[in-house]
């Protein structure tokens, strides 16, 4: 059976709560590391969640931190038993790397997507034939496309159809409205799919029209993430992917900055969706 909730989730519970934890007690990941007989490096790994957490490792580090309200102590174990285990991406550990890996992770407990892409329309929302037809231009392997497009299908249906689904944003570019990636019936498709998404109320779609001129992301993705009890985070879509939160304040504030500026500058939800519709209906009159 699949687990409630996903074990990157209840390690992400623990390393924030472990993280405030010792900052309150005044201790150093180094000090915290000796007095309970770790090393640095373990302790680093649970407070960046790339790790479960033993109950026994827990009981040890919450003592150390004082902490011993019943009803907290209970709900860290019951986290520390959900950390094992893999997440629901890790079937597809083939197609998915490390830093993509850990980003699902962050997305899965995000209370606001915002994204932008200047190309084409972003994987969140995609159709399989859209998805398929951008893949097929890589060179890959049939079986690989396969794979990666089940992917993007899987993160898609947990993202909109699982319960505490986040608030999404997406500024789409003109030029991704108009590429007819995959012929005229598997665009018009895929802006159907837009559409239909936009309608949803944790949804909203805007589009960036021509006449916008240049910003500060002009020529490449970005993906913002909101939590209600952590830093934002940053995660630039490039070949490698990268992410960026508090280790990097400076960048944070340029693309948040950036956003609100391609908001400002989009097209109202209303005159987002008339656009994306005549450019389908266009399509379907050929």
């Amino acid at each position: 059976m699949t687990p409630l909730v996903d074990p990157s989730l209840n390690r992400r519970k623990l390393r924030l709560a472990l993280r405030k934890a010792r900052e309150r007690a005044g201790l150093s990941q180094r000090e915290a590391a000796e007095q309970v007989e770790w090393s640095q490096s373990k302790l680093i790994r649970v407070e960046t969640g790339t790790v479960s957490v033993s109950v026994s490792d827990l009981r040890a580090l919450l003592a150390l931190y004082d902490i011993t309200e019943p009803g907290t102590v209970e709900e860290l174990v019951e986290a520390a038993r959900g950390s094992k285990g893999a997440s629901w991406w890790s079937s597809y550990h083939d197609v998915v790397s490390p830093q993509f890996a850990q980003y699902l992770g962050y997305e899965g407990a995000a209370r606001a997507v915002d994204t932008y892409h200047p190309i084409v329309i972003p994987g969140h929302l995609q159709t399989r034939a859209y998805a398929d037809a951008l893949l097929a231009e890589r060179g890959l392997a049939e079986e690989r496309v396969r794979r990666i497009v089940d992917l993007r299908m899987e993160r898609q249906r947990r993202m909109f159809d699982g319960s505490g689904r986040p608030a999404a944003t997406f500024v789409l570019d003109e030029a991704a409205v108009r590429r007819q990636v995959g012929g005229r019936s598997v665009f018009a498709e895929q802006l159907a799919q837009v559409i239909a998404f936009a309608g949803r109320d944790e949804v909203t779609v805007r589009v960036l029209p021509f006449d916008s001129g240049a910003h500060y992301s002009t020529l490449g993705s970005f993906v913002l993430l909101r939590f209600p009890d952590d830093d934002d985070l940053l995660y630039l879509e490039h070949a490698a992917g990268s992410m960026t939160g508090g280790e990097d304040l400076e960048l944070l504030a340029r693309y948040q900055e950036c956003f609100q500026t391609l908001l400002e500058r989009a097209l109202d939800e209303n005159a987002s969706l008339d656009l994306i519709d005549r450019v389908k209906q266009s399509l379907e009159a050929r």
